[in-house]
């Protein structure tokens, strides 16, 4: 990857769309920030026109696929795509094939991102062996071992198990890393494939209700509370779970949670048309649940995007609506929804975006030096933003080896021109630095 000799100078950028300056880099570091700086002997110049300056985002929700189905995304792939949607950490979940439930495959995980050096790729360990919600996987070798891990999750299936579940948040206790749970009771989602509501009557689609997610918060709440646990809440999707994080919060309960970009922007109105394409676990819901999710991330009871960026073959979407695989990508276009649901609404600003998509996210997980501040000294871990920038989504031109997105031929407000890991520029209008 390409590293200019003196260093890189951002040129009229706003940090937090605050005030015009220029933010001049030497090595992983800001060195300068201020009006008018020369440009040093070597220096790669970015001019900005006026961009956005935001730290880095970090995704705590990515599937990579790697090992296993590389014909549908790499760690290479993936980091592409997470490097040209503003990422620079990004968690990858465990669900692959072989599982990640041991040091080995976490390891593997890790030292293939460092090599391909777009993002952080941070593994994320299997809660139990196999995903089978029965036996405790090894979180203390996964977590002492090269690739740290500190977030374990079965995410794809949940540890349904509340005996199970409890022991995992009192080991996670002890080794100080977390449990981010995958809210669904299956027994209420035997065959499910849509929200239950009258749109999946209409369409004669077995309903998903939204108590199988809401029982299982409900149950893992408490849970953390008796056993002195943090608990994260992957994708939450009701209005109900919204409440019963503030509720949980409220009682001093140490539980985080995160809403995807698709359950921000869509509904299940869109089913009518039964592509697979517009399948997700859990699936899209009402617009009231929309709007509660939109509110609850700008107030903070949720808190932080995770993309669930699940990239997926064509043969495994292009059939009936019920057999399709549940996901869809998420990288490229997570920062554009932001803007569309809740910077252009008024709910949230720059320092908002901030917030939501690096800083919580980052502190949920330990970060050290993710989510800082844009301040001289801090590490260069930057995404460069121009508000004024629209685009189409064509799936052809996005980065990730599968092209199952729900947004083509949408206009995305916004576009990533710049991100930079620690001083390193990894992509810059679109094109990535290898």
């Amino acid at each position: 990857m390409s590293e200019a000799v003196g260093g890189v100078l951002l040129r009229r950028v706003r940090p937090y769309g605050e005030a015009e300056t220029d933010i001049r880099i030497v090595g992983e570091e800001i060195a300068e920030i201020g009006t008018d700086l020369p440009v040093p002997a070597g220096a790669e110049v970015i001019e900005g026109g006026g961009a956005v300056v935001l730290p880095g985002f970090v995704d705590l929700h990515t599937h990579l696929r790697e090992p296993g189905r590389e014909d549908t995304e790499t760690i290479a792939t993936g980091s592409a795509a997470a490097a040209r949607g503003g990422y620079t950490a990004v968690f990858a979940m465990a669900n692959t094939d072989p599982v990640a439930d041991n040091a080995t495959v976490t390891d593997n995980v890790y030292r293939t991102g460092r090599e391909v050096g777009l993002v952080d790729v941070h593994p994320v360990g299997a809660v139990t062996v196999g995903l089978q919600g029965r036996q405790l996987a090894e979180m203390g070798m996964m977590a002492a071992g090269a690739g740290r891990v500190r977030l374990f999750s079965d995410d794809g299936n949940c540890v349904d198990d509340p005996l199970v579940m409890r022991r995992a948040l009192e080991y996670a206790t002890g080794l100080g890393v977390l449990i981010a749970q995958h809210a669904e009771e299956p027994r209420l989602t035997v065959g499910a494939v849509a929200h239950e509501g009258p749109t999946a009557t209409r369409l004669g689609l077995a309903g998903w209700p939204r108590a199988a997610e809401e029982s299982i918060v409900a149950r893992d709440a408490l849970l953390a509370r008796d056993a002195g646990a943090r608990i994260h809440i992957c994708h939450a999707s009701t209005a109900g779970t919204v409440e019963l994080i503030r509720w949980a919060k409220a009682q001093g309960i140490s539980i985080t949670a995160e809403v995807t970009p698709h359950h921000l922007l869509l509904t299940d109105e869109r089913l009518s048309t039964y592509d697979g394409l517009n399948r997700v676990n859990p699936p899209l819901r009402e617009a009231s649940d929309t709007e509660a999710l939109r509110s609850a991330l700008a107030d903070g009871v949720l808190d932080c995007v995770a993309t669930d960026h699940a990239p997926h073959a064509m043969q495994d979407k292009c059939c009936e609506f019920a057999a399709a695989r549940p996901g869809m990508l998420g990288l490229e276009t997570a920062l554009p929804i932001v803007v569309a649901t809740l910077v252009a609404p008024g709910l949230l600003d720059w320092r908002g975006v901030a917030r939501v998509m690096s800083e919580r996210p980052a502190a949920i997980v330990g970060l050290p030096d993710q989510g800082r501040p844009i301040a001289v000294g801090e590490p260069a871990n930057l995404t460069l933003v121009d508000p004024d920038r629209t685009w189409e989504v064509v799936p052809e031109d996005l980065a990730s080896r599968s092209r199952n997105t729900p947004y083509t031929g949408m206009t995305m407000p916004a576009g990533i021109t710049a991100t930079l890991l620690r001083g390193r520029v990894t992509q810059l209008g679109g094109e990535v630095r290898w």
